[in-house]
């Protein structure tokens, strides 16, 4: 117990939390734009498992870490654009389609590194780049901060100031205004000249975005290779944190963090041989509790 406490007290822990909370932030923030324009991306997890096959194929065949990127982003909002487009034009209900698209997904990126590698576990034969890691200058000098803080993937600092540029987003810009007004009322906001479709296809389309720079960090970052349903439920996770978060930004990013915390003991806990079918169960855990203590404390405003 000792041992594991003194683990977790290091500053390798700190920088371990950030490292594994990335993707679930990304996509939870994605997550919080969808939801507030009334309309949640539930294809979040097939929407990043997609965009980290995409970066590593992209990045291996162009011998560009950035054209992988970007490629892995443009697959990210063609996904959740698609998403957009069964449930808004063809009247198909969000969840079955979510659902759907999640489940294509995992087979489909599986056939498609076959058709490419020979392989269907992972693709390290292919030689993709990986994003590159960055020192904070004077920060990477301060004893412990400079040990959690530098020294991260680019994608993880991209992360960080996204919860900047999303809040600024909903609360201070016009989009934002159209976005959370088609939410709370799409009538009223039809009323006033709104078109609601399009802000509801535009903020899935973002939400995909954020998702695909998920997808992105996974592959490209966390791992610099593409390994079969490597995105792990990290999606849905997010979506979890989300609904706790109620769609708020600074709440959401804190209840990303708590379930990134949990997630990095886990992997603590994998050093102390315990089982390591138990240790990959607590992210799980933290969710299944997690919405209970939500769902009690909903209950409890509504009386």
């Amino acid at each position: 117990m000792n041992n594991i406490l003194a683990l977790l007290l290091t500053p390798a822990f700190g920088y371990a939390v950030l490292r594994v909370t990335t993707p679930i932030l990304y996509a939870a923030l994605g997550n919080v734009i969808s939801s507030k324009a009334g309309v949640s991306n539930i294809a979040m997890e097939g929407t990043m498992l997609t965009s980290s096959l995409v970066g590593v194929l992209a990045s291996a065949y162009t011998g560009s870490a950035f054209i992988g990127l970007l490629a892995a982003l443009v697959v990210g909002i063609l996904f959740s654009a698609f998403m957009a487009y069964l449930n808004l034009y063809l009247g198909t209900n969000v969840i079955m389609a979510g659902i759907a698209l999640n489940l294509f997904a995992s087979k489909f990126t599986i056939y498609i590194l076959y058709m490419l590698t020979g392989q269907k576990g992972n693709s390290a034969s292919l030689a993709s780049k990986q994003i590159p890691s960055v020192d904070i200058p004077v920060i990477k000098n301060i004893p412990v901060l400079g040990e959690i803080i530098s020294g991260h993937n680019i994608l993880v600092y991209v992360a960080l100031l996204s919860i900047i540029v999303i809040y600024i987003m909903l609360n201070k810009t016009k989009l934002g205004t159209h976005i959370k007004a088609v939410g709370e009322s799409p009538h009223a906001a039809a009323s006033v000249g709104i078109n609601v479709k399009r802000v509801r296809f535009l903020s899935l389309c973002i939400s995909g975005l954020l998702a695909g720079f998920g997808g992105a960090y996974m592959s490209m970052g966390y791992l610099s290779m593409f390994t079969r349903d490597m995105i792990a439920g990290r999606g849905w996770i997010a979506i979890a944190a989300g609904a706790m978060g109620r769609s708020m930004v600074i709440p959401t990013t804190i209840t990303s963090f708590l379930f990134g915390i949990f997630s990095a003991i886990g992997n603590v806990l994998q050093l102390q041989n315990i089982p390591s079918e138990l240790v990959t169960t607590l992210p799980y855990v933290a969710v299944f509790v997690g919405i209970i203590v939500y769902s009690i404390r909903n209950t409890k405003e509504d009386k």
